[in-house]
């Protein structure tokens, strides 16, 4: 039997024994079509009905009752019979929801474009008029992000027509929202020295924190007074506070997320499969090209 076919049955049992209980319970009442129309049917002179009418005054007829406990044994022996219903249906089910996630996605795409590949707010690294731009979506405390970091770094280096763009997204923690507003202060008091830091803070070992940030943009001349006030300020907040509305707009919920084109490449695919992404963008306009 194919899984449709299995589907199909399942339903219609589903569907039997719902309506055996609403029989049962006296909340449906069932008609016979032949039945219906000989007792509506004018009879001639002399003809036998077909149906007998029951003397005025009894009581109408009552469906016979359904026996519920047989149609639920029935159900439940065609499910343990048949139990990879259950995962196919379980698979039919993520399909779907997949598929109207990235619907969702599609739109909100379209919808937030200035803000996901050229918001004010936003670091960039690479050529800022590059010709395909990739958007990173990550955490300084994302172990695949660390393990990332080589991969857009060579990027970078071998395509100097490619446009970086950095999300903070912090999802590890109090730990993490410290080490992105520092990072995000670092950007606005001395962007040319951002880069620098980004790589040096998101390749350290040990736990990346506003503790450990601040050292390292010591250590690259920048005042830790100055970046401190700047990290606790509203347009730090509204920065974390955007890429989280737009990781959320997108479905994105994990570290690192990539957007090429105009295509979401979640985890950390390895510097070829990104490579290849940016190729497919300049030769039919997607990350995959069919």
């Amino acid at each position: 039997m194919s899984v449709k076919s299995k589907m199909v049955s399942l339903a219609a049992i589903a569907i039997v024994g719902v309506a055996a209980w609403a029989v049962a319970t006296g909340q449906m009442e069932v008609t016979f079509p032949k039945a219906q129309q000989a007792m509506e049917s004018p009879q001639e002179p002399g003809q036998l009905s077909a149906v007998v009418a029951a003397p005025e005054g009894a009581p109408s007829p009552q469906p016979a009752p359904i026996d519920r406990t047989a149609v639920e044994t029935i159900v439940r022996e065609y499910m343990l019979a048949n139990p990879e219903l259950l995962r196919d249906m379980a698979g039919a089910l993520q399909a779907k929801e997949q598929a109207a996630q990235q619907e969702r996605a599609k739109v909100a795409m379209a919808d937030l474009k200035p803000k996901i590949f050229s918001s004010p707010l936003q670091m960039e690294l690479g050529n800022p008029e590059g010709d395909v731009t990739l958007v990173e979506f990550f955490d300084y405390n994302c172990g695949f992000c660390r393990q990332a970091l080589s991969d857009l770094n060579t990027l970078i280096e071998q395509d100097p027509k490619l446009k970086v763009v950095l999300k903070e997204f912090p999802v590890l923690g109090e730990e993490s929202v410290q080490a992105a507003r520092v990072a995000i202060a670092v950007h606005r008091s001395a962007p040319e020295k951002y880069a620098e830091f980004h790589r040096a803070l998101l390749g350290s070992e040990g736990q990346a924190n506003g503790e450990a940030a601040l050292k390292i943009a010591e250590g690259l001349g920048l005042n830790a007074q100055d970046l401190i006030a700047d990290a606790d300020s509203a347009e730090t907040e509204a920065y974390i506070r955007e890429s989280h509305q737009l990781a959320q707009a997108l479905g994105i919920s994990g570290t690192p997320s990539y957007i090429v084109g105009e295509d979401i490449l979640p985890g950390a695919i390895g510097v070829k499969a990104l490579k290849q992404a940016v190729d497919n963008v300049r030769s039919c306009g997607k990350a995959t090209c069919s």
